[in-house]
């Protein structure tokens, strides 16, 4: 069983700052490509921020220069820090993790729970 562990959501004035962490857990061998996707209500899910297991990175236009997507291989946990926020970035951040499972050959993407961001006007 594979658990991504989201934290880091909150209420936050435009303008200001906020970190979130996934963390993922459980029996895999690796873990490949994480990201974050945002909700926000009656829209569809989309993409923020990926970054793949070397490091390469890829950001929706919309947080271009103000978010940006890390990683730390040995702790299985990605970060978005998101600078500058807008009241449009309201929404909910749902982490995305494509596990390897330890046979190296079968891969899986799963998804956290999701935390809520808000940023008033």
């Amino acid at each position: 069983q594979v658990q991504l562990v989201e934290s880091g959501g909150g209420l936050v004035q435009a303008g200001g700052s906020l970190r979130l962490s996934c963390a993922a857990s459980g029996s895999f061998f690796s873990v490949e490509n994480m990201g974050w996707y945002r909700q926000a209500p009656g829209k569809q899910r989309d993409l923020v921020a990926r970054i793949i297991s070397g490091g390469a990175t890829n950001y929706a236009d919309s947080v271009k220069g103000r978010f940006t997507i890390s990683r730390d291989n040995a702790k299985n946990t990605v970060y978005l820090q998101m600078n500058s926020l807008k009241p449009e970035d309201t929404a909910v951040y749902v982490c995305n993790a494509e596990v390897r499972f330890r046979d190296l050959i079968s891969t899986f993407r799963y998804w956290g729970q999701g935390t809520q961001v808000t940023v008033s006007s």
